[in-house]
């Protein structure tokens, strides 16, 4: 058996999005899995779209997730060796010059449609004599295709089980641009071949890709690969992803306050057999993780999931771990423990820590019912000196009870809202201790 292989070949030509991230982490967990290898090789053969800033994001999104590679490649360093592989082909008879226009092409299309036919390419400029060429060259350089044996392509794949495409019923794939520029489906094949990838999971949209690089791949005398095609991803309703991906990228989520294990948590199990739950590491989302689990329907994606996610890694947290962050909120040493511990169990995401301390810092607008206003300021006035201790909440209604008459609900939530300017939250004999300021007046 080869060693494992796997890839994640995204184009820096944007930020990652969720539905970039599902086929990242298979084909990572799958390496990881298996002892193999993740490579990250960066589609960047379109130079007028591909950009380093993207190339760099993409890279930071993956190490915020714990998703490390073992090398980075890039297909703009390999032009040679994809024009030297076109070569090879062109020689074998398998890559021919086309020069039909898009105009030509959507006619034929339309020809073929309106006759209840499917739009294959006619293979026209196969059968064009040198002389026509040269004659067409003259006025428009030409594109390459690659010659598809006319067979049936089958492969059994990690998902969707025994696949068969009949390649009559597709066109000769388009692989080298008029301007010389190298495409996905050649350049891609080339790679997986000299990278030894034995792995591929991908989108169910590249289906027909496979298919016809199988046999590219085999024409240059290579092995494929196992393919397993994931579901693609669709909104909570059903609807089609692609118009939200800008709204799902990443950093986006990650400026929301999403936690990386809640992410991948959520994405590892997505489409599967298996409920989604939080994992406590890497290591046991690798673990729960099998590629036969998934099936080939839609998969709805709801980005409201992450946070319930999300908020039971914050809660699980120990002080340790938010130490750095709650000082630099400003909360003082003898502090911050105490403020950890009434903090976590009221927030969602770690962003929220900053308006729980601004509460206690600089105390909160008072929320006072009218027919409470005169008992609330004969119980402020009865407020004992700052700092609070543990004890204050409990001495102090016990004093405002005596005083006042006043008992369960009557007494206790209308100290609550004058304090906090909420009528629920964490327990009050904790958030004595953290208030700097008490804003409703005596």
């Amino acid at each position: 058996m080869r060693p494992t292989v796997t890839r994640f070949a995204p184009s820096p030509t944007g930020y990652i999005h969720v539905g970039n991230l599902r086929t990242a982490l298979m084909n990572w967990m799958i390496a990881r899995k298996s002892g193999g290898t993740f490579i990250l090789r960066l589609d960047d053969t379109d130079q007028e779209r591909s950009k380093q800033e993207y190339a760099d994001g993409l890279m930071q999104d993956l190490e915020w997730l714990g998703l490390t590679w073992d090398r980075v490649e890039k297909q703009s360093l390999r032009i040679d060796r994809y024009r030297e592989a076109a070569e090879e082909l062109k020689a074998a008879g398998r890559f021919y010059e086309c020069f039909e226009s898009p105009t030509d092409l959507d006619l034929k299309r339309k020809k073929l449609l309106n006759m209840h036919k499917p739009p294959v390419y006619d293979r026209a400029s196969l059968h064009l004599s040198e002389a026509e060429k040269d004659k067409l060259r003259a006025s428009d350089p030409g594109y390459w295709r690659f010659l598809l044996d006319l067979e049936r392509i089958e492969w059994t794949d990690g998902i969707l089980g025994p696949v068969s495409i009949d390649a009559a019923s597709v066109s000769d794939p388009v692989l080298i641009r008029a301007d010389g520029q190298v495409l996905y489906t050649f350049a891609s094949s080339v790679d997986d071949i000299d990278m030894g990838v034995t792995f591929i999971v991908r989108g169910a949209d590249h289906v027909t890709n496979t298919a016809t690089q199988i046999q590219i791949m085999k024409a240059m005398g290579g092995t494929p690969p196992d393919f397993a095609h994931h579901s693609l991803l669709t909104g909570p309703q059903g609807e089609a992803l692609s118009k939200r991906l800008g709204t799902l990228s990443l950093r986006d989520l990650r400026a929301q306050g999403v936690e990386p294990l809640a992410l991948l948590s959520l994405m590892a199990r997505l489409g599967s057999s298996k409920p989604v739950e939080l994992a406590g590491s890497h290591q046991e989302l690798m673990d729960g993780f099998e590629i036969g689990n998934f099936g080939a329907a839609p998969t709805k994606f709801d980005k409201d999931d992450l946070f319930p996610l999300t908020r039971s890694y914050v809660q699980g947290l120990p002080f340790d771990a938010v130490a750095e962050r709650i000082a630099g909120l400003g909360v003082p040493e003898g502090l911050r423990e105490g403020f950890w511990r009434v903090a976590k169990e009221n927030i969602t995401v770690l962003n929220d820590l900053e308006g729980w301390w601004q509460l206690f810092r600089d105390g909160a607008e008072p929320l006072i019912d009218e027919e409470d206003r005169e008992f609330v300021a004969q119980a402020v006035a009865m407020l004992p000196e700052m700092p609070f201790g543990p004890e204050t909440w409990k001495d102090w209604t016990t004093a405002v009870k005596e005083a006042t008459g006043r008992k369960g609900k009557g007494l206790f939530m209308p100290l609550r809202k004058a304090l906090t300017g909420q009528a629920h939250g964490p327990e009050m004999a904790d958030v004595m201790p953290l208030l700097q300021v008490v804003r409703a007046k005596g």
